[in-house]
């Protein structure tokens, strides 16, 4: 178990603006088995696989912020369920008393044959991308025809026990907007919850143009209202989603607005990308190289910890997403951790 500062907790990770950090988003791979257009392109390029984490270099990271008051951890990719060993790492943070929930993000395509293993390691809730129940649609977004396996693999987690299972879907004007119900009408079968989400502009693609397809989550919310009663909820999760109850089901149904509705006022986390770089905000290019300090000073967790605390003072105060304009974050989805 971490050893007690009393001088760092008191300090804890607090930016510029008094945003406390509780929420760390971990990538533990940059790699993936799908290539979803908005994510990466078909030809991309991975990290040597020097360049990325070890499993013990991550779970360092881990105990660190950890140590420092962070009570969520979600781990993410490329797609995490590829990395090896995954689980190795997962039952050593599902042991750890101090986090309220550890979570992970993932394409679906692995939970078939690891749903049970993920759960039994202490994992307590999934996201699962899956922006269309059509299989050559789905086929598109992600450029691998894999739906059937992706379902068999959310009715295979559904039975493992999850605290709660929920879908992730990037809507598209022109390309995806018209399934918001049927998705809808999936997650509410399915007793599971759904996000929709406004496509964030991160990394240069061709596969179609931004301002185009940008589709609002105030516009989204009206195509499911059509269908569907929506209360507004209390419900949080700790991430951006604001959410609203499906009428007559256990259903939520979240919107993250990067573009139509800035978040980032509350913003109470920061990613590691699978390189070990900080991550202050999604919306800027600056990052702290965690893993250089890492690999000079090997077990000096005190070191990494006062790092951490140095690195949120420069946490801005909030990104500038525009649709219409050149890229401004380089870095694929992928490459940061979702």
């Amino acid at each position: 178990m971490l050893r007690q500062n009393d001088k760092m907790q008191d300090n804890a990770l607090l930016d510029p603006f008094g945003r406390r950090i509780t929420y760390l988003r971990l990538s533990v791979t940059d790699r993936c088995d799908f290539r979803c257009t908005y994510c990466m392109s078909e030809d991309m390029v991975f990290a040597p696989r020097a360049q990325i984490l070890s499993l013990e270099e991550l779970y360092a990271v881990a105990d660190a912020f950890i140590g420092l008051g962070v009570k969520r951890i979600r781990i993410t990719g490329g797609e995490p369920l590829v990395r090896k060993n995954l689980l190795d790492l997962l039952g050593r943070l599902g042991t750890r008393s101090e986090l309220d929930d550890l979570a992970i993000t993932t394409n679906g395509s692995q939970l078939a044959h690891m749903a049970g293993d993920l759960r039994e390691a202490g994992v307590t809730r999934l996201n699962i991308s899956l922006d269309s129940l059509r299989r050559e649609r789905f086929a598109a977004f992600t450029r691998r025809d894999r739906l059937d396996q992706v379902l068999d693999g959310i009715a295979v987690a559904r039975r493992a026990g999850f605290r709660r299972i929920k879908l992730n879907s990037v809507v598209q004007k022109g390309r995806n907007d018209d399934e918001v119900q049927d998705l809808v009408a999936f997650a509410v079968e399915q007793g599971i919850d759904i996000s929709f989400i406004e496509e964030m502009p991160l990394g240069s693609i061709s596969s179609h143009e931004r301002k185009v397809t940008l589709c609002t989550s105030d516009e989204v919310r009206e195509r499911v209202a059509q269908r569907f009663d929506l209360l507004p909820s209390s419900h949080r999760t700790g991430g951006p989603s604001r959410y609203w109850q499906v009428l007559g089901s256990d259903t939520q149904v979240g919107f993250i607005s990067p573009h139509s509705r800035n978040f980032c006022g509350d913003c109470n986390r920061v990613r590691v990308t699978a390189e070990g770089k900080l991550v202050l905000c999604l919306g800027h290019e600056g990052a702290l190289d965690l893993k250089a300090l890492i690999r000079r000073h090997p077990g000096d967790g005190e070191r990494l910890r006062a790092a951490l605390v140095d690195a949120l003072r420069l946490k801005p105060e909030r990104h500038f997403f525009e649709a219409d304009q050149q890229v401004q974050v380089v870095r694929f989805m992928s490459m940061t951790g979702g």
